[in-house]
């Protein structure tokens, strides 16, 4: 995945965002502008993006219409930190998912709770945020301003991820996104990342990463890092108790977690079950258990059952949680490095849907 600057995991080196007692960013004040005839748009386009590439950016020469490719991460801060002070009323993303995330975590501590309006152009190899969202594979910056204009919308928090000492405070920035996972995730990850050299992009780059794993996990030998747990801690901060381990295995590791706040997946997938809660939830599989595996594409599709919680597979939905892990892990294709994290929802963002 082509992020707009390549690579986010020195978490010390992100501009912090500030935070109020109760762990929230502060509001940004803005420059009021009331609800213009012609409205001005801030443009964040990634020219690395999968369906940028050796193309022209949509309505540059538009007065209203700001049009930005940072080539740094503080290139990223310092342009959104100028779209802020115009005052802009939408924020458009041009790019994958990856480029989504870069623009979270860069303006987290320009926007704090006080997002403009978002417009997500879905031009990456992977765009899960678009497949939660309704958009249109292929939706034109023309056709997201005419909808912007008719006023639908939608809202999503993302996650955000915070390192933290061994008191669960924060010690560092925060990086915002939408799909993190850990242990055989990061694989899957991997593997992804090879459909896509090999020309699979979205959906089938996501159907074929997890055929894969799951073909690893479920025949593979003792000593196959597909079948290999990962030393994880997952503790619900609001209730100060370890997230349920079931079932044979070691009770500090787990097999594989996965955090989203998405209510709609690729290809129709349901791995929350068929009502899906907004917010944060995860699921985790606690040990390669082969009955389990087996049925990971039922599973996918909202198949539950209580055999399969006593064989360690659990849904949970939360909204804080420490993460303590021995691995990377995962957070919108890009990794980031092993440590203690807390894990909660980031602000509400209102993004423009058709």
């Amino acid at each position: 995945m082509k992020s707009v600057h390549g690579n986010i995991y020195e978490f010390t080196a992100l501009p912090k965002a500030k935070r109020n007692r109760d762990g929230s960013q502060p509001r940004v004040a803005r420059p009021w502008r009331p609800a213009p005839a012609v409205p001005l748009v801030g443009i964040i386009r990634n020219p690395r993006a999968h369906r940028n590439a050796n193309v022209a950016p949509e309505m540059a020469d538009c007065s209203n219409i700001l049009t930005e490719s940072p080539k740094s991460r503080a290139d990223l801060s310092r342009t959104l930190a100028g779209f802020a002070h115009r005052g802009i009323d939408y924020l458009v993303i041009d790019g994958g998912d990856g480029t989504v995330r870069d623009v979270l975590t860069c303006g987290a501590p320009v926007f704090g709770e006080d997002w403009p309006r978002l417009i997500i152009l879905p031009k990456g190899k992977t765009n899960a945020l678009t497949v939660d969202l309704g958009l249109p594979g292929k939706w034109t910056l023309s056709e997201a301003l005419a909808a912007a204009h008719k006023g639908k919308t939608a809202t999503r928090h993302p996650l955000r991820i915070t390192e933290c000492d061994a008191a669960g405070e924060p010690v560092s920035a925060s990086v915002q996104g939408f799909i993190l996972g850990t242990g055989a995730y990061a694989l899957c990850t991997e593997a992804g990342q090879e459909a896509h050299r090999r020309g699979a992009f979205n959906g089938l780059a996501v159907g074929l990463s997890i055929l894969w794993g799951v073909l690893q996990s479920l025949f593979g030998r003792a000593g196959n890092i597909w079948r290999a747990g990962t030393p994880t801690r997952l503790i619900d901060r609001l209730t100060g108790r370890t997230l349920t381990h079931s079932g044979p295995g070691n009770p500090d590791e787990r097999f594989l977690a996965i955090a989203t706040t998405f209510e709609r997946f690729p290809i129709g997938a349901r791995p929350f079950g068929r009502k899906v809660a907004p917010g944060l939830k995860m699921i985790v599989l606690d040990q390669p258990n082969r009955l389990v595996l087996g049925m990971i594409p039922a599973i996918m599709f909202g198949f539950a059952a209580r055999f399969l919680e006593k064989r360690g597979l659990h849904r949970f939905a939360t909204s804080d949680v420490e993460m303590d892990i021995a691995g990377n892990f995962i957070l919108d294709g890009e990794s980031f490095p092993a440590g203690r994290y807390i894990m909660d929802e980031g602000p509400l963002l209102t993004f423009v849907i058709p």
